[in-house]
């Protein structure tokens, strides 16, 4: 049989199954054959909400979505043009994306009786009709790995573990992806255990050659290159490239980087990628809850180090009181916050945005601290230097936000040259700084630089800089412990002060809007990046006109932001929260933002946007 190639400009893919089927390495290897390939992509790893739910039911079902393209792309895709589902629950948990005409993968095998009955089916989809505006493709995955193994002497139920190659190999062929990397990732990942490594091996192979031979498919479809820059790149999560950032913002700086942190999802990998890189003189530190791992982090940052702490939402609630004692002592401190569903527990491995406000307040008393948010996978690295550089400079805890969508995705990255990177000086305090009456020359912890209002960084150890430090009040100057009135309210107004001047730090917001005629602005923050702006170019190329700001810096506001807002007669913020942004906004510029919302655990479609943007210019 004669096949063509056809071209196509994108395509997105997702991989759905059990929690047991392998979609997250099945995802993560197709990508990277993609990435080396030389497509731009973006991905959506979807995790089950259950850690250990029933195999076979919808609660049990893991995804993963990836979109390829031979253009830059900013979304991992609104919706599939091909569901690869390997059981009855990962086909009715996804048929909610799936639009009518594109291409359903079953693996025919797992539909049997039992198993249709836990994905809630009362008749077979296979049978009933209900699949009949789709192209479907019904394959037997399960009995040909099985198969296929039989010669290595790999018992069928070890050989059903394999079963995930299988569709790796089948969607390989259909889109033209390398398989040398994928086979030399076997060997290399499963090289110890020669046994499954075959196993996995032949299913590959045998995924591959079943799309060449079974007349099944009436062309195959190549994705092309898209178009980069020269240099090297990676393809990176936000919390590898965070991990990175922090990496590269400790030796921007010359310090020791310490991490001390609690595992939690979806914030964990961070705390992995760090453990392994003591090349780069990183100390890491799982301690036993979330107060334990940021006072280390604090009292790192004591000693000199960059002082680290990763968590996610309800971390970041019981780091409260350490926060409010960094806030009082003034020392650099960066607190990394990987939001996901909540309150309490929440939905753990889902996205959410709902942790600005705590960001913003969430700490006993008067105790401002910056803000600042990622809005890219990639971008989770420069958020991350940011953040350093805010803290080092003005000595003071910066909470950097991002989330379980940033964090798990994935994106193609160019490797920046780090000699271009610059240097954050901490300037320690190498001398006493203050002359009693009596002409003594003694160390005033709290004697301010005249342009930042930070306080001197004075690591223990230096003959002449001893001092005291603690949660009660300071003197201004002196830091002695103080209970005078005034003196608290001047250094409450001091500490607000330090917070508001960087803002003269910071660049001004930029706002795209090339006609310059637009009255709509659309204004996000953090992971609605890339929703947004697929949105809003959608949107222009409908030949309306509308803008776009998008922020890094969310305490404080970029010195401009208001100008910007009052220039435009509608405001809208899409949010994966209440609102939260909009309200900060309304109450700070007065200007009547209009919130867009969602907390299905999942990201902005950018058609949600568009649409939203259509309502309000009445189009």
């Amino acid at each position: 049989m004669t096949r063509q190639t056809e071209q196509l400009d994108r395509v997105v893919i997702r991989f759905a199954g059990d929690s047991g089927d392998g979609m997250q390495l099945t995802g993560d290897r197709f990508t990277t054959a993609s990435a080396t390939f030389g497509n731009d992509l973006a991905t959506f790893p979807d995790f089950p909400a259950e850690i250990r739910a029933p195999a076979g039911t919808l609660a049990g079902v893991s995804a993963f979505q990836v979109h390829i393209s031979d253009h830059q792309i900013s979304t991992p895709g609104d919706a599939p043009t091909v569901l690869v589902a390997m059981n009855p629950a990962g086909l009715k948990a996804n048929m909610g994306v799936m639009a009518r005409g594109t291409t359903l993968i079953l693996n025919v095998d797992a539909f049997d009786e039992r198993s249709l009955a836990k994905a809630g089916y009362a008749e077979s989809p296979l049978t009933d009709g209900s699949l009949s505006h789709y192209t479907v493709y019904e394959i037997p995955m399960t009995s040909i790995t099985q198969n296929v193994c039989k010669e290595a002497g790999v018992k069928p139920r070890d050989a059903e573990r394999s079963k995930n190659f299988f569709a790796l190999g089948l969607v390989s062929w259909l889109y033209t992806r390398p398989t040398d990397e994928t086979l030399a990732w076997i060997h290399q990942k499963f090289g110890g255990k020669p046994q499954v490594e075959e196993a996995n091996t032949r299913a590959f192979r045998a995924g591959y050659d079943f799309g060449e031979t079974a007349e099944l498919f009436d062309a195959r479809y190549e994705v092309r290159a898209a178009s980069f820059e020269p240099g090297t790149y990676v393809n990176v999560s936000g919390n590898t490239a965070l991990a990175w950032g922090l990496i590269a913002a400790a030796k921007m700086a010359s310090l020791p980087l310490f991490l001390g942190s609690y595992p939690i999802t979806p914030a964990s990998d961070i705390l992995h990628e760090l453990s392994k890189r003591k090349e780069f003189g990183v100390r890491t530190f799982q301690a036993e809850d979330e107060i334990a791992g940021i006072g280390s982090a604090l009292g790192a940052a004591f000693g000199g180090s960059l002082g680290v702490t990763t968590t996610s939402g309800p971390g970041l609630a019981l780091k409260g009181e350490t926060l409010g004692l960094a806030v009082s002592l003034e020392l650099p401190l960066v607190v990394v916050d990987i939001q996901r569903g909540g309150p309490s527990t929440g939905l753990p491995t889902k996205t959410e945005q709902s942790d600005l406000l705590q960001a913003m307040y969430g700490r006993h008393g008067e105790a401002p601290l910056p803000v600042i948010a990622a809005k890219s996978p990639s971008h989770c690295f420069e958020a991350a230097i940011e953040a350093t550089r805010i803290a080092v400079k003005y000595r003071t805890p910066v909470i950097l936000l991002s989330d379980g969508y940033l964090g798990n995705g994935t994106e193609p990255w160019k490797l920046p040259d780090t000699s271009t990177l610059g240097t954050i000086e901490p300037n320690f305090a190498v001398a006493p700084n203050h002359e009693n009456a009596d002409g003594t020359a003694v160390f005033w912890p709290y004697l301010r630089d005249p342009e930042t209002l930070a306080r001197p960084w004075a690591p223990p150890g230096v003959a002449g800089l001893e001092h005291r430090i603690g949660g009660l009040e300071k003197a201004d100057g002196s830091g002695n412990v103080s209970y005078d009135n005034t003196n608290h309210e001047k250094m409450t107004h001091l500490r607000r002060d330090k917070i508001a001047g960087i803002a003269n730090d910071i660049a001004d917001v930029e706002v795209d809007d090339p006609s310059g005629q637009a009255n709509l602005l659309v204004i996000g923050w953090g992971s609605t990046f890339g929703s947004i702006s697929a949105g809003v170019q959608r949107t222009r190329a409908k030949g309306q006109q509308v803008a776009q700001v998008h922020l890094t810096h969310l305490n404080p506001f970029p010195k401009n932001l208001g100008e910007v807002l009052k220039a435009y007669e509608h405001v809208l913020v899409p949010e994966m929260n209440l609102g939260q942004l909009s309200r900060l906004l309304r109450s700070e510029y007065l200007v009547d933002a209009k919130s867009l919302s969602k907390m299905q655990g999942s990201p902005f479609r950018a058609a949600e946007i568009e649409a939203a943007i259509a309502e309000i210019l009445g189009a």
